[in-house]
């Protein structure tokens, strides 16, 4: 954000000598005015979001950075001392990979999120139709960016302007503000997208996948009715066909489970966390813990895993980066269910929808605590290696503190459970105050 900051300095600079300097801009180049005045430059700015380096970097790193982090993954080779960090869970104010990936770039994103939807909101020359979907998925994707950073972070800078002048020298807002912004986004994402996918492939998000990430959210804020209601949406749906895949093709890009995927760069999945070169060559495997707790029998234990080495992706093309499933939305209904404790045996239903997948038989569990500890062990073995599933988790449920504190005892400081705001941020940005445990 702070780079927008300069190039609006120096614009302002340049635009003072403007009597005897005057620069146009490039030939194949749009003012931002005008990039949202026509159906097809609008789309193509929206789109970028979704191809653009650090979308799938800043993914790619939240997933395998809180894998290391938690009780999930190995970080075998420790070569590079940002990652060797998060596996101590010990992550210094200087961390290259902190301030990058898990800060930096998704605040490029948002950026492009915010200038997205004031450029759509004010244009009166979209189709309506073109107009709405643009705007929906903007606010999906900041959303979906800010989710990630209140829960690596906690209070955060709450950047909704577009303005760099503005938003890149705010202070943070509540965990609690942050919150209530995704969850808006989300309910006017849901309402502005189509259910139809645009293509084949689900790679651009529809309003399901809205109601999957709003039930995310829902989740993980403990409103537990709207959680409930919103997965329904998604695992009811009529006019789309969502349906649980076999382990063996869960991940390919025609898959049924599949909700909201990203098409990657190259032939198949260009996320380094499952299936191409830093899991190939064994940088990052899972933890033994986490494969000793996979059941006899389990099918995912057999086709996503391999010596420890995460197979989900097997490297032979037709196969995304898949962000949103379908078992999950099971998952998040089965725990809903039961923190309500008004319908355990539909929640011990949605439980053996996502066991039976997986070659397992039905869930012993059947009360209210049997059952939460059912779907835990169940989101360890079904989302591992997937978007910090596993480290968010343990934090929500406040069992971070006593499990990453037993497995790393010398390293690990409770308030570990929230990333330190980077220091190269604090000093461009003299609001920005520090989470504690942490050099202020």
């Amino acid at each position: 954000m702070k780079n927008f900051v300069y190039l609006i300095m120096a614009t302002v600079v340049f635009s003072s000598c403007e009597s005897y300097v005057d620069i146009d801009k490039a030939p194949n180049q749009l003012l931002i005015a005008d990039a949202y005045k026509q159906d097809a430059t609008a789309t193509s700015a929206v789109l970028n979001i979704y191809s653009d380096d650090v979308t799938t970097y800043s993914l790619a790193n939240f997933t395998y950075l809180g894998g290391v982090e938690s009780d999930e993954m190995l970080y075998t080779q420790a070569t590079t001392p940002a990652i060797t960090e998060f596996a101590q869970a010990a992550v210094s104010i200087t961390n290259a990979n902190l301030v990058n990936y898990l800060w930096s770039y998704p605040y490029s994103i948002i950026a492009k999120a915010n200038v997205a939807i004031n450029g759509l909101t004010a244009s009166t020359t979209l189709t309506t139709t073109i107009k709405s979907q643009l705007l929906g998925e903007s606010k999906f994707f900041r959303a979906f960016t800010y989710f990630n950073l209140v829960n690596y972070f906690g209070a955060v800078p709450l950047a909704l302007t577009g303005d760099p002048l503005k938003d890149g020298y705010l202070p943070r807002a509540s965990a609690d503000s942050v919150w209530a912004q995704i969850i808006s986004d989300l309910k006017d994402a849901e309402n502005l997208l189509p259910a139809a996918y645009t293509g084949t492939l689900r790679t651009r998000v529809n309003k399901y996948a809205a109601s999957a990430l709003l039930a995310r959210a829902y989740l993980y804020t403990k409103d537990y009715a709207n959680a409930e209601a919103e997965a329904s949406k998604v695992i009811g749906a009529t006019d789309i066909s969502y349906t649980l895949s076999d382990v063996s093709t869960a991940f390919l890009n025609t898959s049924n489970e599949t909700i909201f995927q990203i098409a990657p760069t190259t032939s198949w999945s260009s996320f380094p966390f499952m299936g191409t070169y830093y899991i190939t060559y064994g940088q990052f495997v899972l933890s033994p813990s986490l494969t000793a707790s996979f059941e006899t029998g389990d099918k995912r234990k057999t086709s996503w895993t391999r010596d420890s080495v995460i197979t989900k992706y097997k490297m032979a093309g037709g196969e995304y980066n898949v962000v949103l499933r379908l078992a999950e939305q099971y998952l998040i209904r089965a725990e809903a269910r039961a923190q309500l404790n008004t319908n355990l045996t539909g929640a011990q239903t949605d439980l053996d929808s996502v066991r039976a997948r997986a070659g397992l038989p039905a869930t012993t569990a059947a009360t209210q605590t049997t059952l939460l500890t059912a779907v835990a062990q169940e989101r360890k073995v079904e989302l591992f290696g997937e978007y910090s599933h596993r480290w968010f988790d343990l934090k929500r449920t406040n069992e971070a503190n006593t499990v990453i504190g037993t497995l790393k005892p010398t390293t690990w400081k409770s308030t570990a459970v929230l990333a330190p705001i980077p220091s190269a941020e604090r000093i461009k940005n003299a609001a920005l105050t520090q989470n504690d445990g942490y050099p202020k």
